[in-house]
């Protein structure tokens, strides 16, 4: 007896790709804790080969000692910082199990979810030395600035999935008619799972875009879909590079990649470091939680606001996504001065109930006085003005 077949279509696709995407999934080997030195660099390597520019407060530590963790691959494919094992048939059976016959508590809202709907044509000019953020959905996020306009992980299509008949549906509707968007500076990529690098967006924007930063191996993905490879800049960690109005820095992340049942681990995942002037955002990309986070807001700090991955958690992929505990612990680490959480609130991904998310991160933030920005989809801010929480999940079930 199958309880909830919804369920099975939502979140069958998503768990079929992670468990045939990911070859590997990461996990601690209590006996190798570390990173062999290996995969490290010193850091006066890296700021010879990359032109890094790190922040200044840390340069005047004794850094002669320090080192950066590297993206490596072996025979073909990207590895985390953590060692990793297969998943394994076993596990792969009792997930499907639980997608089959667990109860699905409150995966979707059952009422609209309120939105603030703009038009592009009433985007208001930014002042200069400003950044404003909007956020779309999920994680896909709308950055402007006095003379641009960059778009990150931008998801608009009805379903995050390979195919268009099932998996993954939006809750709502993109607030912003982005198909009149004139100019866009930029589009930046945190890795090729399909709930954040979509076929349709790309196709439909990349003619006005004249940036593509992403992971390295993604710009053959982008060639595929007609982008222009003059457009495309590739970035293995730590890379940085100065990017119209941007100066945009990869980092570490522990996740996966992944589109079909090749190519798997082919393509990299990251965080990214992204400054306009004197303001600058960390976003985590998709990923576990990882003590590489401090090590980040040392070296890549200070940030005015930190969009941080809190969602489509769960104790069958506990490395691959943060619990909310995690996600504050990730702002901790960070030392940003704001937290936004994301990935959440537009697809139904795992087995935790939509709201899960905010509520947990509401909560736990309010304990620790963390400044928290949970704003509508839609609705924008500055970062010299961020708003405090609103609770709009509340009452939707």
């Amino acid at each position: 007896m199958i309880v909830n077949l919804n369920r099975y279509y939502i979140v069958g696709i998503f768990a079929f790709f992670l468990i045939c995407c990911s070859n590997k999934i990461s996990v601690s080997d209590p006996n190798n804790p570390e990173p062999k030195q290996s995969d490290q660099l010193p850091i006066q390597n890296v700021l010879n080969t990359k032109k890094l520019v790190l922040n200044p407060s840390y340069l005047k530590s004794d850094s002669t000692n320090l080192t950066l963790p590297q993206a490596l691959k072996v025979d073909g494919k990207f590895q985390n910082i953590k060692p990793s094992e297969l998943i394994g048939l076993y596990k792969s059976m009792g997930l499907l199990s639980r997608i089959l016959f667990e109860d699905d508590k409150d995966g979707n809202p059952t009422k609209p979810i309120p939105l603030d709907t703009q038009k592009v044509k009433d985007l208001k000019q930014i002042s200069i030395g400003q950044v404003e953020i909007t956020r779309l959905g999920h994680s896909s996020i709308l950055l402007r600035n006095a003379t641009s306009i960059w778009l990150i992980d931008p998801v608009f299509s009805e379903r995050a999935s390979p195919v268009t008949f099932a998996g993954p549906k939006r809750f709502h509707e993109v607030p912003l008619d982005y198909q009149n968007l004139k100019k866009i500076e930029g589009i930046i990529i945190s890795h090729d799972h399909y709930d954040h690098l979509d076929e349709k967006t790309i196709r439909e924007l990349h003619t006005k875009v004249n940036y593509f930063a992403v992971p390295e191996g993604i710009g053959a993905i982008l060639k595929e879909w007609g982008v222009d490879s003059s457009k495309i800049h590739e970035f293995v960690w730590w890379d940085q590079m100065n990017l119209g109005s941007l100066t945009i820095t990869s980092a570490p992340a522990q996740h996966f990649s992944g589109r079909s049942l090749f190519g798997r681990m082919e393509t990299l995942w990251c965080g990214w470091s992204i400054q306009s002037g004197k303001n600058k955002i960390f976003y985590t990309g998709d990923g576990g939680y990882q003590k590489e986070f401090k090590l980040i807001g040392e070296v890549l700090g200070p940030f005015d606001l930190a969009l941080i991955e809190a969602g489509a958690y769960d104790k069958d992929w506990p490395y691959h996504h943060m619990t909310p505990e995690q996600s504050i612990q990730a702002f901790i680490d960070l030392k940003a001065k704001a937290m936004m959480p994301v990935h959440n609130g537009t697809f139904d991904l795992a087995f935790h109930p939509w709201y899960d998310p905010f509520e947990k991160i509401y909560s736990i933030a309010g304990k620790k006085n963390i400044p928290l920005v949970l704003p509508l989809m839609g609705k924008s801010f500055t970062l010299d003005n961020i708003p405090k929480p609103t609770l709009w999940w509340k009452n939707l079930n």
